[in-house]
């Protein structure tokens, strides 16, 4: 499920947790947010492909890396973490790819 940034109290920790639970731990991924401040995970564009109409993106998260799913989502201070990247860098990010590591 996106997250919409422009809504007041987002991202939040239930929401960033919600996205997170719902990526694949088995396909590369790739958090992204766009130009109308909606964040998603893709995993058909990752890395530097499709970049028209971004905002910015993070690091790729390769496959097995344990970043997305279910047991990424109960990591509390990995979901703080990326709450926190989407808070300091919507709207206005430090750059357009971000290497949070």
């Amino acid at each position: 499920m996106p997250i919409d940034l422009t809504l007041p109290g987002e991202p939040s920790l239930v929401s960033v947790r919600r996205l997170l639970a719902e990526g694949s731990d088995r396909a590369h991924s790739q958090l992204r947010v766009n130009e109308a401040g909606i964040a998603w995970l893709s995993t058909s564009a990752i890395g530097g492909q499709a970049l028209a109409g971004l905002r910015f993106r993070l690091e790729t998260w390769a496959a097995g890396s344990g970043c997305v799913g279910p047991a990424a989502a109960q990591d509390d201070a990995w979901v703080a973490k990326i709450q926190a990247v989407l808070q300091s860098n919507w709207p206005h990010p430090r750059s357009d790819y971000l290497d949070i590591y």
